[in-house]
């Protein structure tokens, strides 16, 4: 868990200035596609729509992209015919990897995956080999800024939330996946901001990495995310603040 909010805030603030921001884009319109299909194309609805369509607002996608994306997958017009599918495998320093794709090629996916891993120092594995180790939380991230720590605690305690940890400048909410949303509406009705929201893969064991094995596992991990039919990677490692500070840079 260690680290793991710093990091997906250094890697947000890098999107939003990346060149490659339409790559982020199609990630974000696969997922919204994807979730219309599966539950509609109302929002309110559909709490996999609107987390997503939150996310891709976070990115500053256009309403035109998101509006577009939901007709698409509502309708199961084109680019509407997207499979989920999902890789494991191991990085440099037996760091666990789950990888989630949304493809219209099975077979295409596949082989760049498994051919990214080898190029990078790592090993595709079964199905079974890693998964066993990640679980689906809610994530709701804090800036520490926007409330104290006993009130936080509170109202995400009563709302349905498992605990709230102090990591850095910002406070981790964490919820059992029923209950994300309460809480996500609990502490919006009383004006706490969220610097950010989703449904994520947490893992129950972590691996401590110092600078030099960092760089060689986030290597890999970049090169999948670059994939255009990767939408997340999920990995176990953790990374002490110093080891941070030198990656933001």
């Amino acid at each position: 868990m260690s680290g793991h909010s710093k990091w997906a805030t250094i890697k947000r603030k890098k999107a939003a200035t990346d060149a490659a921001r339409g790559k982020i884009f199609s990630k974000y319109i696969k997922e919204i596609t994807i979730a219309a299909r599966a539950g509609g194309g109302d929002p309110g609805a559909n709490p996999r729509l609107r987390t997503a369509i939150a996310a891709a607002k976070g990115v500053n996608m256009p309403a035109g992209n998101i509006e577009r994306a939901i007709k698409k997958g509502a309708g199961g017009g084109e680019g509407s015919s997207y499979e989920e599918v999902h890789y494991e495998g191991y990085g440099p320093s037996g760091v666990a990897l789950l990888v989630e794709c949304a493809t219209d090629n099975r077979n295409r996916a596949a082989g760049e995956i498994r051919h990214i891993f080898s190029k990078y120092g790592g090993n595709l594995a079964e199905a079974g080999a890693v998964s066993y180790l990640f679980k689906l939380r809610g994530l709701i991230v804090i800036e520490k800024s926007a409330i104290g720590e006993e009130v936080l605690m509170d109202l995400a305690l009563e709302a349905g939330a498992d605990d709230v940890n102090a990591e850095g400048e910002v406070f981790e909410v964490l919820t059992p996946p029923a209950a994300f949303e309460p809480v996500k509406e609990a502490l919006a009705k009383q004006g706490v901001p969220s610097q950010s929201a989703e449904l994520t893969k947490l893992a129950s064991l972590q691996v401590p990495l110092g600078l030099k094995e960092a760089e060689s596992v986030l290597r890999l991990v970049d090169a999948l995310e670059d994939n255009e039919d990767v939408q997340k990677v999920y990995a176990n490692f953790s990374l002490p603040d110093e080891v941070l500070a030198r990656l933001a840079h």
